[in-house]
């Protein structure tokens, strides 16, 4: 009696790379459309909550200082729309493209962000602005290469210990760890070069959490971890204005009127907000009590005209966001997948606990912005494009 043989799926050295890669195409061998998860589509209603957020907030941050310095209070809110639209062009096409596509673009797109990040640097090139070079453009526009950077390192990490792993070799240290410190290393000291060590701290925590994932030694991240806070810390207490903002993270109240003046200010802001806040638009601090009050420290005006209710919602939107970030990783089974999305969730949790800590003063200043909210092109435009990624991923975890 004849007998047939179900065909098998193809074999890897991992036994599930290919696996999950054969789910995911037609029988014509094409990858495969997502589907509208719960994951998938929280993750875009939360995006779309903080954003439309930060529209508001922006204008209200921003409407005392736009009046005095462009005679309208529509200055700052028009740009960051206009960049909102064109991250939501971002993110729509990040969510119809299959997230494995970005693996080949990978290589190119952290040539392009390492060649950009070295543009910086180039005297009239790179816009300077209040001491540090981080900007490439000319008056409004201008783009913030270190932004742009985030997402190519990342891509280009899982891209590589997903590799590795599909090789059978995840467990080669120098296949895996030290490709990866290298190329986190390079990026990091041009970002130092600018200086910027809040995106570099944030980048270094992307890394980490990717090589934990990926299943480095425990031993070895804990190496790397403790040298990068000692690097870190070095750093910080190196340059005389990252000193005193240490100085003044310490003890805000031994200089009011100089190193702590925005911490105090920020911290008097929020105080005002109580619990349901001053009111939207009323807030006293944006009086330019309270530098840079529609960038790094949008956080305070958001408690300040909210109060705590208003302030609650925020950080509750960013701990859901998580959540879902961390559930797509867990149910994806493709490792470049698991990695992005690792990535990704970790960049938005960290950079958000990041910049929160150092409105509320219990984290030292360290000028990133809180994603989605705060003002800045750049920033809110490749945010949007990961989110879009990341909901693609959520699209695909069958």
């Amino acid at each position: 009696m004849a007998t047939t043989t179900r065909p098998r799926a193809p074999e890897s050295n991992d036994g599930v790379d290919h696996l999950a890669e054969t789910r995911q195409r037609h029988p014509a061998g094409r990858l495969r459309p997502g589907r509208a998860t719960g994951p998938c589509v929280a993750i875009l209603g939360i995006v779309a909550c903080l954003t439309l957020l930060g529209l508001v907030m922006v204008i209200s941050a921003s409407s005392v200082t736009d009046l005095k310095d462009h005679g309208t209070t529509w200055y700052s809110f028009k740009r960051q729309a206009v960049w909102a639209v064109v991250g939501t062009f971002g993110l729509v096409l990040a969510l119809r493209v299959h997230y494995r596509r970005w693996r080949r673009w990978a290589g190119p797109m952290l040539i392009g962000a390492v060649a950009l990040l070295v543009l910086v640097l180039v005297p009239g090139i790179g816009a300077e602005v209040n001491g540090s070079s981080r900007w490439i453009g000319v008056g409004a526009l201008r783009v913030q290469p270190s932004e742009f950077a985030k997402l190519a390192v990342l891509l280009f990490v899982a891209k590589l210990l997903a590799d590795r792993e599909r090789e059978g070799n995840a467990r080669v240290t120098r296949l895996t760890l030290k490709p990866t410190l290298v190329v986190f290393g390079g990026v990091a000291a041009l970002l130092m070069l600018q200086p910027n060590l809040g995106t570099t701290i944030v980048l270094g925590a992307i890394v980490l959490a990717v090589l934990f994932i990926f299943g480095a030694r425990l031993h070895h991240l804990g190496g790397v971890a403790v040298v990068g806070v000692g690097a870190a810390t070095a750093l910080a207490l190196q340059a005389s204005y990252r000193r005193a903002r240490v100085t003044a993270f310490l003890d805000p109240w031994a200089d009011v009127s100089d190193s702590g003046y925005q911490t105090i200010q920020s911290l008097v802001g929020i105080a005002s907000g109580g619990l349901f806040g001053v009111g939207l638009g009323a807030s006293r601090a944006k009086y330019e009590f309270l530098p840079e009050a529609h960038t790094d420290f949008i956080f305070a005006i958001v408690a300040e005209e909210l109060g705590l209710f208003g302030a609650a919602v925020v950080i509750g939107l960013f701990v859901a966001l998580t959540y879902f970030g961390v559930r797509v990783a867990l149910e994806t089974a493709d490792p470049f997948g698991r990695l992005v999305a690792t990535g990704i969730t970790t960049w938005f949790g960290v950079q958000a606990f990041v910049n929160i800590g150092a409105v509320v003063a219990v984290l030292p200043i360290t000028g990133v912005p809180l994603p989605f909210v705060s003002f800045g092109g750049s920033s809110l435009v490749v945010t949007m494009i990961a989110a879009g990624i990341l909901a693609n991923i959520a699209s695909h975890t069958d």
